[in-house]
């Protein structure tokens, strides 16, 4: 009987852990709440376009990442983003322009649908997301997106590590039964 009682709890676990994110009908869950992503849209899908994108968000990553660093929630990184956004903004203009570009960027914070996406060992199921929206001239490009807050992108090149205690729980569970 205590067994059956353990295998039905580890089950129930696992469902509440595991399965509701695969059954998930509901896109607008709590987890996507604690993630600010962002978005670099190119102007075109022309090549030119296509590769200054990639530049401007190897700086837009450079240029933030010491400020996300101090950051301990995602409420902070909103904060510090519309705070540096005019000279983000600035930034990114002059790149555009000392490039040939004619076009100029925007930037705005707002919620958007992203689609599943696998970061390492993480996975952020498709849903709503607040994020951040660089968008380089008419913003009709393939575009590039990662995640701002927690900083997956913004590491320099740490892994970034996260646990589960639940998870802890079940491996040490299953240990012991080896």
């Amino acid at each position: 009987m205590k067994k059956i009682c353990i295998t039905f709890l580890l089950l129930f676990i696992i469902f509440l852990t595991v399965g509701c994110s695969g059954f998930n009908f509901n896109t607008d869950t709590k987890e996507n709440a604690e993630y600010l992503r962002i978005h670099v849209r190119a102007n075109s899908n022309g090549e030119k376009d296509q590769t200054i994108k990639y530049l401007i968000k190897d700086k837009i990553v450079s240029f933030l990442t010491p400020y996300i660093a101090d950051c301990h929630s995602k409420s902070d990184a909103v904060g510090v983003i519309t705070l540096k956004r005019d000279v983000l903004k600035g930034i990114i203009d002059e790149i555009l322009l000392n490039n040939g570009f004619h076009y100029k960027s925007n930037i705005i914070v707002r919620q958007e649908k992203f689609p599943t996406r696998v970061y390492g060992e993480i996975t952020l199921e498709s849903g709503y997301y607040d994020a951040v929206i660089v968008e380089l001239g008419e913003a009709k490009g393939d575009n590039w997106w990662c995640v701002v807050y927690p900083p997956f992108c913004f590491t320099d090149g740490e892994k970034v590590e996260y646990k589960s205690k639940i998870k802890e729980i079940i491996d040490d569970f299953l240990k012991r039964r080896r």
